[in-house]
């Protein structure tokens, strides 16, 4: 290194505390972070083991949720939303008894708040100041289009947002609730991987078009979970036929029973098959779900069917913090 150069050099690290030692431990030592990768005696699974388990968050259930149900699906525009709100819907349309919440968990791009009627609302605080969720038919919701305006971006980094969402989990009086459904944003990011090591999930539900391209996203999807020890419960097969409202002739717009062929390679089961339906459509844009507006329909009726298979599915309930 030319005398100059290092003189700089030099000068910037002493800024920051930093010595050529200590740079030449780092670039001498076999392992300077501790990772174990120098030991000759540890195979490469063992060392792969020891990582994976170090440092990981302690998972923790939300204060007064029974069970956590996660709605993902590979990509975005494949109906995630619409079916997360329809399942809640249908869940608690299926059993009055039973408590339902509604967690918007895709910051980036919100729509809880318009699917369920409740734009250009604010969450109030109780007494520990704790934000109260927002109910509408039944249901108890929150999401960050709660909290910022609907037309405005939300231009955040990874950190930004998994602040985001701990508070959503963390610092909302959620119970009590049977059952909390969470839309997830689409892919397999921070997001997804965080929520899954943060609290306990009793299964998830893996949304898909019949398109190919579709379909090797929600393969992805679905996969991850799994690394993650979350139970897939099952893929909702959606938009998976038109039928014409003049003449009824049925077109498969984006393919026929393809995520059929990827639930039997993947051992997972189809819990229901959803229509192309300008119902569905128009009414979540409303803000009046189908199974709210239309509960009666064959589409509504489809719904309600996928929630009593995810509902069949989930492991029975246990208190993982029966001592308080």
């Amino acid at each position: 290194m030319a005398a100059p150069m290092k003189q700089i050099l030099g000068s910037y690290l002493r800024r920051r505390h930093v010595t050529f030692s200590s740079l030449n431990y780092f670039s001498s030592h076999k392992d300077p972070f501790g990772t174990g990768s120098g030991s000759s005696s540890e195979t490469k699974e063992e060392r792969q083991q020891k990582l994976a388990g170090r440092g990981l968050p302690k998972k923790w259930p939300i204060a007064g949720v029974k069970q956590v149900i996660v709605v993902a699906s590979g990509k975005g525009g494949v109906g995630k939303s619409t079916t997360a709100v329809n399942l809640a819907l249908g869940i608690a349309s299926n059993d009055r008894s039973k408590s339902v919440g509604l967690l918007d968990a895709d910051i980036y791009g919100p729509s809880i708040p318009r699917m369920m009627n409740l734009s250009n609302e604010e969450p109030e605080l109780n007494a520990q100041k704790l934000m109260q969720p927002l109910k509408n038919y039944g249901i108890s919701c929150m999401s960050m289009g709660f909290l910022v305006d609907e037309k405005s971006p939300i231009v955040w980094r990874g950190l930004m947002v998994m602040s985001a969402v701990q508070k959503l989990i963390r610092q909302v009086s959620w119970g009590p609730l049977d059952y909390l459904v969470v839309d997830m944003p689409p892919g397999t990011g921070d997001a997804q991987l965080s929520l899954s090591q943060l609290i306990p999930i009793a299964g998830a539900v893996i949304v898909s078009t019949p398109q190919d391209i579709a379909l090797l996203d929600a393969r992805r999807g679905a996969e991850m979970f799994r690394k993650v020890d979350v139970p897939v419960l099952g893929l909702v097969q959606n938009m998976s036929v038109f039928e014409c409202p003049k003449c009824g002739h049925q077109t498969h717009i984006f393919g026929q029973d393809g995520a059929r062929s990827v639930a039997k390679e993947m051992g997972l089961d189809i819990l229901d098959d959803i229509p192309l339906h300008i119902s569905i459509r128009e009414t979540s844009d409303e803000g009046k779900p189908i199974v709210i507006s239309s509960p009666d329909s064959p589409q509504a009726h489809a719904y309600k069917h996928v929630a009593n298979e995810v509902i069949q599915r989930l492991p029975e309930y246990a208190d993982s913090m029966p001592e308080r």
